[in-house]
């Protein structure tokens, strides 16, 4: 008989939800690479994450004091080990019952820092989702997706009669024939096309964005465009994330969604623009230096994360 790879996949994720209890846990860059190998672990991990959550908010039962100086020591057993073990063996008995019951609404695809899934929709459109994303479907509206939050690259199955629409915020997006990447932040969104033709708003100001084109737009200003290399676009996908004038905080912002890596950036170097390529490295102390020494920073380990400064 094969062994069942669900059951190790719940047993990994089981491990990782534990050990993220302690207070120094610092493998962070493990967790987002295993997170990052199959979409199956970021499912089992979320719903694993869940019950943990509601069986840490059950009262414990009202039990008599055990005085553990009178268990014979060949019974006795750590209670941390013991307390372990116990939610474990619970978490392992509720997920298989039914890991994907837990995951909440079907139509709401929402990914962790680090994570990257690809959904496949009925008429053969794809849909790419970075990590720290939401993007939202609809039953009825079958051409149609919100990307709510993050950054998602479509690869659209492009009908005359019926085109896929894409809104981020209040921007409406809509497809002529196309591959594009969405990035929505705070109040922003940003659109690059590395095929085809985009139509932004429409019913607005019916701004065409070509391939080899990336419009970048605060919600109620005025759209702007500027020519960009198509083959840089949805970059993330392979860890190459390049920039030309881009705000050092939004390159920190991807860096977090991208790779799961906590880049801040201190108060003196906020205006510092970007303008360089970035690989995603197994070393993640290896990318951080690249970014200090191409932006003019310095960058300080702090906790897991780092902080780039002046």
């Amino acid at each position: 008989m094969r062994p069942d790879p669900s059951s190790d996949i719940e047993a990994r994720a089981i491990d990782w939800v534990i050990r993220q209890r302690d207070p120094a846990f610092s493998d962070w860059d493990g967790f987002a690479d295993w997170l990052a190998e199959d979409p199956v672990h970021a499912k089992a991990y979320d719903a694993i994450a869940s019950l943990d959550a509601d069986l840490g908010a059950v009262p414990p039962a009202s039990s008599p004091e055990v005085d553990w100086d009178e268990v014979p020591a060949r019974r006795r057993v750590p209670r941390r080990a013991w307390l372990g073990g116990a939610v474990a063996a619970a978490l392992v008995a509720a997920v298989s019952l039914s890991t994907f019951n837990l995951l909440g609404d079907a139509n709401r695809i929402e990914t962790v820092a680090g994570e990257h899934r690809t959904v496949t929709l009925p008429d053969g459109s794809k849909i790419e989702i970075n990590g720290a994303s939401v993007v939202t479907l609809e039953e009825d509206r079958p051409r149609f997706a919100r990307l709510e939050q993050g950054e998602a690259m479509f690869h659209v199955m492009h009908r005359d009669d019926d085109p896929f629409v894409v809104e981020a915020g209040s921007a409406e997006i809509v497809d002529l024939g196309t591959a594009f990447n969405v990035v929505r932040r705070s109040a922003q969104t940003s659109i690059a096309v590395s095929e085809g033709v985009v139509a932004y708003n429409p019913r607005r100001e019916n701004v065409r964005v070509v391939a080899g084109q990336e419009l970048d737009a605060a919600d109620g200003a005025a759209p702007k465009v500027r020519n960009i290399e198509p083959a840089n676009v949805g970059g993330w996908r392979t860890g190459l994330l390049v920039y030309n004038g881009t705000p050092l905080t939004d390159v920190a912002d991807d860096l977090r969604r991208t790779a799961g890596m906590d880049v801040r950036v201190a108060a003196e170097a906020r205006d510092v623009s970007f303008r360089g390529a970035l690989i995603i490295a197994q070393d993640r102390a290896r990318t951080i230096a690249d970014l200090a020494a191409l932006s003019g920073t310095r960058a300080t380990r702090q906790g897991s994360g780092w902080v780039l400064t002046r």
